[in-house]
C-alpha cells in the first residue's frame, strides 16, 4: 500500500517521499532507515484520502459486535453492512461503511477493503478477516476478536481502576499543598513580619518563602505553568517516552511486572491469530508491535529459531518470552496440537498474575501515600504555628 510521508533529512529543508508499506508504521520505519526524520504519514490509497476524519474515534469493538450480529442474523456480509450505514447518524462513520460496501461491489474482498483503511482497521484485524476468508468462519473470526478486545480491555480496566484513587490523593494533596503554600503561608508572613520576634530556622525559611511569594506571585505562576506546560511537552514526544519506559522497565519489581503485562498482551494476540488459522511465523511477525523494543528483539531470534525448525517452547526459552509455568504449557500445547488454546490459557494465567499484583501494590501504596500526604501537610502546618507556640510560652 502506498503511504505518503512529510520528511526531513539532516539539514535540508521539509519535503514529501511515497512508499509501499503494510502500514504507516512500517513506512515510517522504512523512512528511519533512510536516514530520513518522519513528521508525518498517511495513505494515498483512494478510499484512505477520502476518509481522512474519524480514524481514532471509530467504534471497532461495536463494529465487530454489531456485524456479528446481524452475520448471525442469516445476513450476507454486504447487507449487513448496508445496514450498518443506514442507521448510522455519524458522517465520518458511514463513509467507513460506504467505502468499504462500495469495494465489496466492485469485486474486492473484505479483508483487501479494510486493508485500505490501515488508520482505522489494525493488522491483527484485517489478518483475523483474511484468514476467516480462507476458512468461510468469518462469524467466529469476529466473535474471537471480540473477545479478545473484550479480555484487554478489563485487564486495562483494572489497572487504570486500581490507579484512580492514588490520583485523586495525589491531586487533592497537592492542591491543599499549592493551597497553603501560596495562600495561607504568604498571610502568616505579613503577620510575623512585624514581630521582632526570634524565629526557628525552619519556621523563618518557610516564612520568607512565602513573602517572596506574596512579591513575585504572579512572576512564579507564569513560571510554574511554563514549566508544566514544557513537561507536558516533552512527554508527548515518542523518544523521550521510550527512554523514559526504558528507565522504568529497569526498576527491577515494576520491570517484571510490565514484562508479564506484555507477555499477556502476546500470548492472547498469537491465541487469537493461531486459532484463526494464521501461520505460527507470520503471526509473530504481526504481533512484534505490542512488545517493546528490546523483547522485540528477543521476538526477531525466536522467529528465526522457528523458522529454522526448533520448537515453538524451546524458541520461547531461549529468547526469554515466557516463564517456567507458560514454558510447562506450551510443552503441553506442542503435544496436543492445541497450540491456540494453550497460548489463550498462558494469557489467562498472566491476567491473573498481574491482577492480584496490582491488588497487592494498591492496599499497600494507598496507606504509605496517605501518610506521606499527611506528614508533609502537618509539616507545614506545625512549622507555620511554630512561633504562636513560642510567643504563648514566652508570655506564660
Amino acid at each position: 500500500m502506498k503511504f505518503e510521508l512529510k520528511v526531513l533529512k539532516g539539514s535540508e529543508k521539509i519535503g514529501l517521499i511515497a512508499l509501499d508499506a503494510m502500514d504507516a508504521a512500517d513506512a515510517r520505519l522504512q523512512a528511519r532507515n533512510q536516514g530520513y526524520t518522519v513528521l508525518s504519514a498517511r495513505p494515498t490509497g483512494s478510499l484512505a484520502t477520502r476518509i481522512t476524519s474519524g480514524r481514532s474515534n471509530f467504534p471497532l469493538v461495536l463494529f465487530s459486535q454489531e456485524l456479528l450480529s446481524l452475520l448471525t442474523a442469516g445476513l450476507s456480509l454486504i447487507e449487513a453492512l448496508e445496514a450498518l450505514a443506514e442507521k448510522e447518524r455519524h458522517a465520518d462513520i458511514k463513509k467507513v461503511y460506504d467505502g468499504i460496501v462500495a469495494r465489496l461491489y466492485e469485486g474486492q474482498t473484505f479483508s483487501s477493503a479494510l486493508n485500505e483503511l490501515p488508520g482505522i482497521f489494525p493488522p491483527l484485524y484485517i489478518a483475523t478477516v483474511r484468514a476467516s476468508e480462507k476458512t468461510g468462519g468469518m462469524t467466529e473470526a469476529l466473535a474471537r476478536f471480540v473477545t479478545y478486545q473484550l479480555q484487554l480491555d478489563l485487564v486495562r480496566k483494572k489497572i487504570v481502576s486500581a490507579s484512580i484513587y492514588p490520583a485523586l490523593l495525589l491531586g487533592v494533596g497537592g492542591l491543599v499543598v499549592v493551597f497553603l503554600m501560596g495562600y495561607v503561608v504568604p498571610k502568616f508572613s505579613a503577620v510575623y513580619e512585624g514581630s521582632n520576634t526570634e524565629l526557628p530556622w525552619m519556621s523563618s525559611l518557610l516564612l520568607q518563602w512565602g513573602t517572596l511569594l506574596e512579591a513575585h506571585g504572579m512572576t512564579m505562576l507564569l513560571l510554574l505553568l511554563s514549566v508544566v506546560a514544557l513537561v507536558a511537552y516533552t512527554l508527548t514526544r515518542p523518544s523521550v517516552r521510550e527512554r523514559l519506559l526504558l528507565q522504568l522497565w529497569r526498576i527491577p519489581a515494576l520491570g517484571e511486572r510490565m514484562h508479564i503485562y506484555q507477555l499477556a498482551r502476546f500470548y492472547r494476540t498469537l491465541a487469537m491469530l493461531l486459532k484463526g488459522g494464521t501461520p505460527i511465523v507470520n503471526a509473530l511477525g504481526m504481533v512484534s508491535g505490542l512488545l517493546q523494543p528490546s523483547l522485540r528483539a528477543c521476538l526477531e531470534q525466536a522467529t528465526t529459531s522457528i523458522r529454522e525448525g526448533n520448537s515453538i517452547s524451546h524458541a520461547m526459552e531461549r529468547n526469554e518470552l515466557t516463564t517456567p509455568v507458560a514454558l510447562r504449557m506450551l510443552r503441553v500445547g506442542e503435544r496436543t496440537g492445541n497450540m491456540g488454546e494453550m497460548m489463550e490459557r498462558i494469557a489467562a494465567f498472566y491476567d491473573e498474575e498481574m491482577a492480584r499484583w496490582v491488588e497487592w501494590f494498591t492496599k499497600l501504596f494507598e496507606p504509605i501515600l496517605m501518610a506521606l500526604i499527611g506528614v508533609v501537610i502537618g509539616a507545614i502546618v506545625i512549622l507555620m504555628y511554630m512561633p504562636v507556640f513560642d510567643l504563648a510560652g514566652n508570655i506564660q
